[in-house]
């Protein structure tokens, strides 16, 4: 097995983030995002399943005719592919489950399910996620980029505080 390639300084790594970031917003007149996609996606789904769920006057309706061919649906295609690509090209590429190294993996996956879900449902709370109120919205200055950042960490520190039994 090749021996890994290190990984970028982070300074490093935050410039190039925010170059990307201004050539996005460039380029495409958009920021980052991931959280849209999954809805637009869910959107599809379940129109596909049951028409009623996305029907005119519904939250899903303008999703739903927004259709899967969309900027941030080939986002996060391409955010897949460069992040499989970097892994494999860095040779840090591999199968597992992450988290507290005392939990077992079915707590894992209840840990990684609620974990997920809270903040699904924050960022569609919010009106974005990390990188989409994060990343872009503190770029361009707005309060709500802020204070989701603010809102992130302060629920990242009190989670970590209710979990570090689990860590050691």
């Amino acid at each position: 097995m090749k021996t890994p390639r290190p990984l970028w300084n982070p300074y490093v790594a935050g410039v190039v983030l925010g170059a990307a970031l201004l050539a996005t917003f460039l380029v495409t007149g958009n920021g980052y995002g991931v959280t849209g996609a999954t809805t637009l996606a869910t959107a599809a789904a379940a129109g596909h399943v049951d028409a009623s769920t996305v029907a005119p006057g519904t939250y899903l309706h303008g999703l739903f005719d927004a259709g899967l061919n969309h900027w941030i649906i080939w986002e996060v295609v391409g955010l897949a592919i460069g992040a499989l690509a970097g892994s494999l090209l860095a040779g840090r590429f591999r199968w597992q489950l992450d988290g507290p190294a005392r939990a077992k993996r079915g707590l894992r996956l209840v840990l990684a399910l609620v974990g997920g879900a809270a903040s699904g449902f924050g960022a569609r709370l919010a009106l974005g996620c990390t990188s989409g109120m994060g990343l872009s919205g503190g770029a361009t200055l707005a309060a709500a980029g802020f204070l989701f950042l603010i809102g992130f960490f302060v629920a990242g520190i009190a989670f970590g505080q209710l979990t570090k039994g689990l860590w050691k």
